[in-house]
């Protein structure tokens, strides 16, 4: 599905992706670790077109995507969450995952002026596909609560349901569980599961090692922007070079 080729990243001659390759295969759970500063979310921001590279390129489904804008990346079915959660605190849940959808008439001004029958329907069709995106991340109680007023975990579920809003084939989530108490890091790593399940295809960030191990297909190891190694969990538990530059003995 996605093919990262001999990608190439400097920042002020610090090479923060070094000649990195890798593909991602369709329907699976990929995590990308390593320590901080070892260039994951570089990735993350040349994928989804927030960064261009030196050199290298990015196939998304046999289609080059290397120079192209965040809006056209998504376009394509590539959706992706941020560390620091992005959401508009002042309207409701309901309308932060709304804000994800395109609709098919409301860019026509007639349409959107007087509010045509067509619109109306696709208006009651897609709010009914949002509130069920919010009944799977399991937020449906807090539909009309403001996004401001949700805990840390519940805007962490929020910003999922919202990239789920446009339906894309492969998720890019950084640190999805990220400061979640227990109960709510559980939910989100069996969403995760769920998605594959369903179909999709996720890229994820982690540094819970424990989380990453219990739920990816394969694990990509970074270290100073290179891949250090690549394998299934058991495979990468047993890797000398990553335990030296990242999990340490005491972790596996």
């Amino acid at each position: 599905m996605l093919q990262i080729k001999n990608l190439h990243k400097d920042f002020d001659g610090i090479k923060a992706v070094d000649d990195l390759s890798f593909t991602i295969e369709d329907k699976s759970i990929v995590a990308l670790v390593g320590p901080n500063g070892s260039g994951k979310t570089t990735v993350f921001n040349i994928t989804s077109g927030f960064l261009k590279p030196e050199r290298g390129g990015i196939v998304f489904n046999g289609k080059g995507m290397t120079c192209l804008s965040p809006f056209k990346i998504a376009r394509l079915g590539i959706g992706r969450t941020f560390q620091n959660i992005r959401l508009f605190p002042q309207i409701s849940v309901l309308d932060n995952v709304m804000l994800g959808l395109k609709y098919e008439t409301g860019d026509r001004f007639l349409s959107a002026f007087f509010q045509t029958a067509r619109m109306k329907k696709e208006e009651g069709e897609n709010t009914k596909k949002m509130e069920e995106l919010l009944k799977f991340v399991g937020l449906s109680e807090k539909r009309d609560a403001l996004a401001e007023n949700l805990s840390h975990g519940q805007r962490k579920l929020l910003e999922l349901a919202r990239v789920l809003a446009l339906d894309p084939e492969l998720l890019l989530l950084d640190e999805p569980t990220a400061g979640l108490f227990p109960e709510i890091k559980k939910a989100m790593l069996e969403h995760i599961r769920a998605l594959r399940d369903k179909g999709k295809t996720i890229l994820f960030i982690e540094h819970d090692i424990k989380s990453v191990i219990s739920i990816a297909d394969k694990i990509i190891v970074l270290d100073h922007g290179k891949k250090i190694a690549e394998g299934a969990p058991e495979e990468i538990k047993a890797n000398k070079e990553v335990q030296i530059a990242y999990l340490g003995k005491s972790n596996l």
